[in-house]
């Protein structure tokens, strides 16, 4: 199973991680498999992990939360075309290729679609309205640090 999260920048573009493993961990430390150096991403944020039938995410105790399709979650499964959001950071999870159209959040959400089952056991008022605006910050030295997976 090939697993890719896209991140979208603020200007529009966007910039593919493909998964280095079964196990990845994206958080603020140095030491995770996706390194998002922001004090509002916590050291250890999130897990995703796959295997040749799901792909899975879990919330690893964060202060801020991890949010699936704009809902807090503590675990979930993911499928493609799903949107994570880790601090101000949204991806898209794309799986094997699909979807093949890369759509930002914003303009997915504005698409009519089919309601999905809730996946968070929050109460409502904790779940997200809406998906957290996208600011990358497009210095070298961030850019150098998301490359390092």
């Amino acid at each position: 199973m090939d697993v890719t999260l896209i991140v979208f920048k603020k200007d529009g573009s966007q910039k593919a991680f493909p998964l280095p493993s079964s196990l990845t961990v994206i958080g603020r430390r140095h030491d995770c498999d996706l390194c998002i150096p922001l004090m509002v991403v916590s050291r250890r944020h999130c897990q995703l992990s796959l295997n040749n039938e799901a792909v899975k995410i879990r919330d690893l105790d964060s202060q801020g939360g991890t949010f699936l399709n704009g809902e807090r979650i503590s675990d979930g499964v993911l499928k493609a075309g799903d949107y994570i959001s880790v601090g101000p950071l949204t991806f898209l999870v794309q799986i094997d290729g699909e979807p093949e159209e890369i759509v930002p959040p914003r303009q997915a959400k504005a698409a009519p679609a089919a309601k999905k089952p809730p996946t968070s056991k929050a109460p409502p008022d904790e779940a997200a309205d809406s998906f957290p605006e996208v600011e990358i910050d497009d210095s070298d030295s961030f850019l150098a640090e998301l490359e390092d997976i």
